[in-house]
């Protein structure tokens, strides 16, 4: 980013490529107030470097993995009231691009601060996509680039058809891998003591088993 400002700096057109971007900037923001305006709860859409992005019915295996992972974020923040997880609806709006992740926590100094009736929300805690064909390029491109610039300090990638997990914590402006496989357990760093095994997010008999201890403990 500092290399690509310096370059500009030298750039005798500097200020006619500042306006460029600053009219290119101001026509991209009409456009997503427009795409606020025409998005249904019924839609799964994104606006991402200008142009909006529907997305196509999920597969029983991403619904599945979602909803498996969802319940043990969401039972385990309701116990120890320590913020809140949303799933598939949450608009994330960054300061260019809004996103509709999968899951999302918000620490609870910023979820006490939501109202009833909001719908776009800051950059949360920690984000988890579950990838599939037609959105990996996304996930693993432009958000996992966007997530990290505006301090999403942690970030799951989550692969249903090798049922994988990866598992990124931000060190300054970019993604560090911290874990990536099939089997051993996952620690998180934004909702603090979470620890699951991978096999929780693939197989309900092992997530029942972990959503009962988060709920005993």
């Amino acid at each position: 980013m500092d290399v690509l400002i310096e370059e500009l700096k030298q750039k005798p057109n500097l200020k006619i490529l500042v306006n460029e971007l600053t009219q290119i900037l101001q026509e991209e923001e009409q456009r997503r107030m427009e795409f606020y305006n025409h998005i249904s709860e019924s839609d799964k859409a994104e606006f991402i470097n200008g142009e909006v992005i529907m997305h196509s019915p999920a597969k029983r295996e991403h619904l599945g993995v979602t909803g498996l992972l969802f319940s043990l974020m969401h039972y385990y923040a309701i116990m120890k009231k320590c913020g809140s997880v949303f799933t598939e609806k949450a608009m994330i709006q960054l300061t260019r691009n809004s996103y509709e992740p999968d899951i999302v926590f918000f620490k609870k100094a910023k979820a006490d601060a939501f109202t009833p009736g909001q719908m776009l929300f800051p950059a949360p805690d920690l984000i988890v996509e579950v990838v599939s064909p037609s959105t990996e390029k996304y996930d693993r491109g432009i958000k996992f680039t966007d997530y990290a610039l505006h301090g999403v300090s942690e970030y799951w990638i989550v692969d249903p058809a090798q049922k994988s997990a990866e598992q990124y914590f931000l060190q300054g402006d970019a993604y560090v891998l911290e874990f990536k496989g099939k089997t051993g357990s996952i620690t998180s760093k934004a909702i603090a003591d979470f620890t699951i095994p991978v096999q929780a997010v693939f197989d309900e008999t092992e997530n029942m088993k972990v959503l009962q201890q988060i709920m005993q403990a």
